[in-house]
């Protein structure tokens, strides 16, 4: 039996069956799969570089940096942001932004690229269900989250402006000496509770929506569609790991402190009443539904110019 390779430029070559089975393998498994990371890559690293400052902002308001004041501000996001831009100049807002981009490029790469590579795999078709959006948004997150934690502990602890680590090899050095592995992963736990459900119920939401949206728009709209249902998945998801996130701060900015997840919930509930898991969720929310929907909006562009779809 014999099949047909289609060449770049558009004509039919016949092929041995076993060649067909090898260019199949090869196209499908490994050049896609290079091909989802690199655009996952350039898609998480231009939102990344945009939303910096949110970051910072709602990792200071998680900290005690924005708890000590006498009276608490009326607006405390703002509040923080001139007391930033004060004390470290305009610049100091994109603070760690060596580490979150160090995690990033691998790490949007990776999810991407993960999701990619289980859809084939599993011969899993768009539209996903519900129920294969949210498994695969959970798998690849906790790949990447698990591989990456070092980085960002560091990112946290550059972030929060307690820690004064001269570059990245200096933190993960000096972190490892003074508290060992544990120090590296710390978190991890409230990290992973945070990043694979929100990237399973984004993956879910933002499906659901985007397939809703697309029978009533034509594909001139896809971008707006996409950047749409990207906001809205973004939101919900948010909403309901952010207690997951403020526990994650308190655990990797006071390791000894904080030795487990139950601790650090339990810690944020008798200060802070149910209140206290919302902290600085107003500049998260707007970065990572800002940032999720720009990386998924720029990453479905790519992959449709470059054939992926």
């Amino acid at each position: 039996m014999e099949g047909h390779l289609v060449d770049p430029h558009g004509e039919a070559t016949e092929i041995s069956e076993d060649k067909t089975a090898l260019f199949t393998m090869d196209t499908v498994t490994a050049y896609p799969i290079l091909k989802s990371f690199l655009a996952g890559s350039f898609s998480g690293t231009f939102s990344t570089i945009l939303f910096q400052p949110l970051d910072l902002v709602k990792t200071r308001l998680q900290s005690s940096v924005a708890n000590n004041y006498v009276c608490p501000p009326k607006h405390p996001m703002l509040t923080t942001i001139i007391h930033i831009i004060q004390k470290e100049n305009i610049l100091g807002l994109w603070r760690g932004m060596t580490p979150s981009i160090t995690r990033v490029i691998p790490g949007v790469g990776l999810y991407f690229s993960s999701i990619h590579y289980l859809k084939h795999s599993m011969n899993l078709r768009d539209p996903l269900t519900p129920l294969q959006a949210i498994s695969l948004g959970i798998t690849a997150r906790t790949m990447s989250g698990c591989l990456l934690i070092p980085i960002t502990v560091v990112k946290t602890r550059f972030e929060s402006g307690f820690y004064k680590y001269e570059s990245i090899g200096q933190a993960l050095r000096l972190i490892y000496k003074q508290e060992g592995m544990r120090g590296l992963s710390s978190g991890l736990a409230p990290t992973l509770l945070r990043d694979a459900p929100y990237s399973g119920l984004y993956l879910m939401f933002y499906t659901q929506l985007k397939e809703v949206s697309s029978l009533a728009l034509d594909n001139k709209k896809m971008v707006t569609v996409n950047f749409g249902c990207g906001i809205l998945a973004g939101i919900f998801a948010s909403i309901v790991t952010h207690p997951a996130d403020v526990v994650k701060t308190k655990m990797q900015l006071y390791p000894l402190e904080f030795k487990s997840a139950y601790s650090g919930f339990l810690f944020v509930y008798k200060k802070y009443g149910v209140l206290g898991y919302f902290k600085g969720i107003v500049p998260r929310m707007l970065r990572r539904t800002l940032m999720t929907t720009m990386a998924w909006t720029v990453y479905e562009q790519i992959t449709r110019t470059i054939g992926l779809k």
